[in-house]
């Protein structure tokens, strides 16, 4: 990259025309019979070099394309996604089939739908309430810089290269993520079922999900820690929402952090259940992500399980346990609701022994675990951003190369 010329001004560099896209790429509508293989755009992932992903096959009608020719997302959730095909095939769905014209690329052509600028301005173009899809006569008539077919390919062997190289460094912080967050779980298990005392003796616990316990550990039937409340909403009651991701936290909370609206109930709101911070609520979610911790004062659905925690009970230390992936899976045995169609409830709950463990030593466990997960928590956020940064960096490159503001023949 140290090779390449920045071209500081906005004009076009000498021998590059700014031209409709239609004239660069022609769109493709030769029709094939059902049966044939089908590129569908649900399966197709965003070409990021010469490499692309296999789509799936499935029975359809669709605009038939050959080897080299680009399909591009016209739905507005996939203007990104386009696909340098490698092999002949059907495009159905919201895809376009286009082919390029004898002086055009087709690498660069693909980077150059792209773009991020060029993006923006079919997204802006847009129509349609529920699903806004772009149009070929607009689309098509969008100016884009086209230089000589040989700086063309000049372009394209050089972005092929450097995205490489970015896409590599994005998968293994990719990679390095999922290793913290398998870490943070395997930390958050073994402290609450093991303890963080290094050399404790172990006993049997007699529970399957539990395993080998300290010696100084009982287990216990749930109802010796906590209790189910059934108290009814009290009036003036702030509807909450149990969600995985935030704990019991009020409705409107949810909302503005997920930035988008929730339907409410409208039946039954005199049989919802008060809850107080600190409770935990079981609702249909838990098999999958365990119990969750209410925030906040309010009430919850009438069909969700209201728990009411006991003296024996440092609240922190029940949220990872009732959290972990091993008591999730003790959970998950406890009930055939898929089959059958039941609430998950307290009477499921009732039936996983839980371990019992001093105060202290619960409130010491929980510091740990606030401690170290804050630490993981940090490199994760640390890493995220570092990714973003480098997908910044890939847009920026490849807009700076197709729009001629790099001149990259000789890194090429």
């Amino acid at each position: 990259m140290n090779d390449m010329t920045v071209i500081s001004n906005d004009r076009l560099p000498a021998g590059w025309k700014r031209v409709p896209l239609k004239h660069n790429l022609r769109r493709l509508s030769d029709k094939f019979p059902k049966g044939g293989k089908v590129m569908a755009l649900e399966n197709i992932e965003s070409w990021t070099g010469r490499a692309i992903e296999t789509a799936s096959t499935f029975e359809g009608e669709g605009v038939a394309f050959k080897k080299g020719d680009i399909l591009f997302g016209k739905l507005r959730p996939y203007l990104a996604k386009v696909h340098l095909t490698e092999t002949d095939g059907e495009a159905v769905g919201d895809l376009w089939a286009l082919r390029h014209q004898k002086h055009v690329d087709p690498c660069f052509a693909a980077y150059q739908l792209l773009e991020p600028g060029f993006i923006d301005r079919v997204n802006g173009s847009t129509t349609g309430a529920k699903m806004p899809r772009a149009e070929w006569g607009f689309v098509g008539s969008i100016k884009v810089p086209t230089p000589p077919l040989e700086e063309q390919t000049a372009i394209a062997i050089f972005l092929d290269r450097e995205t490489a190289r970015i896409d590599g460094l994005i998968k293994k912080k990719g990679r390095f993520i999922e290793l913290l967050k398998e870490k943070r779980a395997a930390l958050i298990t073994h402290a609450v079922t093991k303890g963080i005392d290094a050399g404790v003796p172990m006993k049997d616990s007699g529970q399957d999900w539990l395993g080998q316990i300290p010696e100084h550990w009982d287990t216990v039937p749930p109802t010796a820690l906590f209790t189910e409340s059934k108290e009814r909403a009290h009036e003036g009651d702030q509807m909450l929402s149990a969600t995985q991701k935030y704990g019991v936290i009020p409705l409107e909370e949810f909302e503005a952090l997920e930035q988008r609206q929730v339907t409410m109930a409208v039946t039954n709101l005199d049989k919802r259940k008060h809850t107080e911070i600190g409770d935990f609520v079981i609702s249909m979610r838990s098999m999958d992500g365990g119990l969750e911790r209410a925030r906040a004062v309010g009430s919850v659905r009438s069909s969700y399980s209201v728990l009411r925690c006991g003296p024996e009970v440092e609240g922190r230390f029940f949220g990872y346990l009732l959290k972990s992936s091993l008591y999730i899976q003790a959970l998950r045995l406890t009930t055939s609701f898929i089959r059958d169609g039941q609430d998950m409830n307290f009477s499921h709950f009732r039936k996983v022994k839980l371990p019992r463990v001093p105060v202290d030593e619960q409130i010491r466990i929980a510091d740990h675990i606030d401690r170290e997960t804050a630490r993981i928590d940090g490199l994760v956020a640390k890493t995220d951003r570092s990714i973003e940064l480098l997908k910044e960096k890939r847009s920026t490159l490849i807009t700076a190369a197709v729009t001629g503001k790099i001149d990259v023949r000789n890194a090429a």
